[in-house]
């Protein structure tokens, strides 16, 4: 049996918007441009995670003179302990912008699968990181925390079997004609956007293929899965890149971002405008998707 989503109050969804309403605005904009602020959503984290009964690892390293640091918990295998699915998400944002969806969504998300996995067993290691210094200067060419992070983990060996990145999870659209996408490919997707997206380069397909099976055994919320090159626009754009390249399999699980949020990288992407119901199934889909999955 299955065990439960906790419905009392406060509810999924509730946690969800408490988690995102403080990064975005009790704490705001957090990169190495306000350091302050990038170390107080690290402090937020941490505590969360204490809370929760983990034991926190710090990761730390200077980037534009800045102490900086990734976060991670993990919880251990029961069968196969060696082997290890990362879920990850960046929690810092662009200068100017609160980053409610880029990314204090895929920071809730985490840190509440973090909490639903924290007394559950799975027969692999399931670890949780926060990463830091995802979006520019550092994005694709500088010293993103996932790239640290990513190239520490292949120097020591680590048999990461999956890692999957938690990029912007809370907008959603009914509307027809609500939803784009790189050239091409509207023709062959919804136009729509009410769905969670499932991205992998072609290296990953089949660890795509199985999380997306998974979801879908558990879930009835929408998601649409694209396997495909990294050049094509926002595909390769958050943390599973750092993966890529270290050789590790790797995917995005997305709202699909500037297709389809308005407000991205700038100061109209604050919580209000989110969808916290339509997070709360997701993370609920996740769940019971990371539970059961079986990798090759």
């Amino acid at each position: 049996m299955e065990p439960a989503i906790n419905s009392s109050s406060p509810t999924l969804a509730d946690r969800l918007r408490g988690h995102v309403s403080h990064l975005a605005l009790e704490i705001g904009q957090r990169n190495v441009f306000h350091p302050q602020a990038l170390h107080a959503v690290a402090d937020y984290i941490r505590s969360e995670w204490l809370a929760q009964g983990y034991a926190v690892n710090s990761q730390c390293y200077q980037a534009k003179e800045v102490e900086s640091e990734n976060l991670e918990v993990s919880r251990p295998g029961k069968t196969r302990p060696q082997e290890i699915v990362l879920v990850g998400a960046h929690y810092d944002t662009v200068e100017g912008s609160p980053g409610a969806d880029d990314n204090a969504s895929g920071i809730a998300a985490l840190l509440e699968l973090s909490h639903l996995f924290a007394s559950v067993e799975t027969e692999c290691t399931l670890r949780f990181v926060a990463f830091t210094n995802e979006e520019p200067p550092f994005f694709f060419w500088g010293r993103m925390g996932s790239a640290v992070y990513a190239e520490t983990a292949k120097a020591r060996g680590e048999d990461i079997r999956l890692m999957i990145s938690l990029e912007m999870l809370g907008s959603y659209n009914d509307q027809p004609g609500s939803q784009g996408y790189p050239p091409f490919l509207k023709h062959f997707y919804p136009d729509r956007g009410n769905f969670i997206a499932m991205v992998s380069n072609r290296a990953s397909r089949e660890e795509l293929r199985q999380l997306v099976a998974a979801f879908q055994a558990h879930s009835d919320f929408p998601v649409e899965s694209l396997a495909t090159f990294e050049f094509v626009p926002g595909v390769a754009w958050s943390d599973h890149l750092s993966f890529w390249r270290q050789g590790y399999p790797a995917m995005m699980v997305t709202d699909t971002a500037f297709y389809r949020n308005a407000a991205y990288h700038s100061a109209a992407d604050t919580p209000e405008k989110l969808d916290y119901p339509a997070m709360a199934r997701v993370v609920e889909g996740l769940f019971h998707a990371l539970r059961v999955l079986e990798l090759p």
